[in-house]
């Protein structure tokens, strides 16, 4: 079920049938980049038992990190809606942007000037070659749907509840999925 071709800022929600992939079951993606030369997107419902201060040793944060993806998770990559205050940042859409300079992050944070609202920081990132997200598409994987949380994606609620929340906005056989449990056959 194709009906939105994907675009930077758009949503991808994990299809139910990619049940046994254990990176990308009821994960909802926020597509960072698309394009010719492939798609990068986080995983933004994927919480890890990680805060910014046991990465990082020049703070104390508590900043959530979450599992971005299965590419580079020794990285740690960053969404913001604060262009104004990080240099060299990338504009995604919607008021989202992605990455900067990370020592001016650090700074501002260490300085109580960054809130959890304003940022959101990912170990790792989802990526595509060219036209594979293309074929999952095609093979069901992955719905694409508009973001209409814009910049408030970054402050949204990431608990388990945010992949069925999308199932039963999708309504119809979603629905019935939304609230199977997460492995099947434990049912």
């Amino acid at each position: 079920m194709i009906t939105l071709k994907p675009e930077k800022g758009y949503l991808l929600i994990a299809e139910p049938s990619i049940i046994g992939d254990m990176s990308f079951n009821r994960s909802i993606i926020l597509l960072a980049d698309h394009g010719t030369e492939g798609s990068i997107g986080f995983i933004l419902n994927k919480p890890l038992q990680y805060k910014l201060k046991d990465l990082i040793t020049d703070t104390d944060a508590d900043f959530k990190i979450y599992n971005g993806g299965p590419v580079e998770q020794d990285n740690l990559y960053f969404i913001h809606k604060v262009p104004d205050l990080i240099p060299d940042s990338i504009e995604i859409s919607l008021g989202i942007y992605w990455g900067g300079d990370f020592e001016v992050v650090l700074d501002l944070i260490n300085n109580n000037k960054l809130k959890p609202s304003d940022i959101k920081f990912f170990l790792g990132y989802s990526g595509w070659e060219p036209n594979q997200l293309d074929m999952e598409l095609q093979s069901n994987s992955w719905v694409v749907s508009m973001n209409m949380y814009k910049n408030g994606i970054i402050e949204k609620s990431y608990d388990n509840f945010f992949w069925k929340e999308k199932m039963l906005e999708l309504g119809g056989d979603y629905s019935i999925w939304s609230n199977a449990p997460e492995n099947p056959s434990y049912n």
